[in-house]
């Protein structure tokens, strides 16, 4: 049975986690995330609020009034979505990424057991402004709560 690690989310850059993550991922441990809402990303909030948006407005070729794939809301999807980025565009990429879980909050069973917080992304390193990614998610219309 593989090994489980548990990072906590709370205060990390998104992209800087991302690559931690698959780090784990490629050499075969399954990762958990929590606090998943609580991730940063870098930059004013109107414009990462409309760099994701504008994935919205993107139709086919064929039929363009039919908006193309379903775009993440949640915060769980971005975060995961972020994480698939980054892994081989193949059926060993599709594995690894059924290795990770992203939660919202801290889950019963994983309260009081230690969790890893990279220094290297902590949100300390941003001299600018950043936005979460549960407020990210709540203004692209995820309806869910955030504890």
């Amino acid at each position: 049975m593989s090994e489980v690690v548990i990072i906590d989310g709370e205060n990390q850059i998104l992209g800087r986690l991302a690559s931690k993550v698959v780090r784990y991922i490629k050499e075969g441990k399954k990762v958990v995330i929590i606090n998943g809402e609580k991730i940063v990303i870098s930059g004013p909030k109107a414009r990462v609020v409309q760099g994701y948006s504008l994935l919205f407005g993107i139709g086919t070729l064929f039929n363009p009034y039919k908006l193309g794939m379903r775009r993440p809301r949640s915060p769980i999807n971005i975060v995961k979505r972020t994480i698939r980025g980054m892994l081989p565009k193949s059926n060993k990429g599709r594995t690894m990424l059924k290795a990770v879980k992203v939660y919202v909050g801290v889950p019963d069973e994983f309260k009081g057991k230690q969790a890893i917080k990279f220094h290297d992304a902590s949100v300390e390193r941003l001299n600018g402004k950043y936005v979460t990614v549960g407020e990210l998610s709540k203004v692209l219309g995820w309806k869910g709560n955030v504890k």
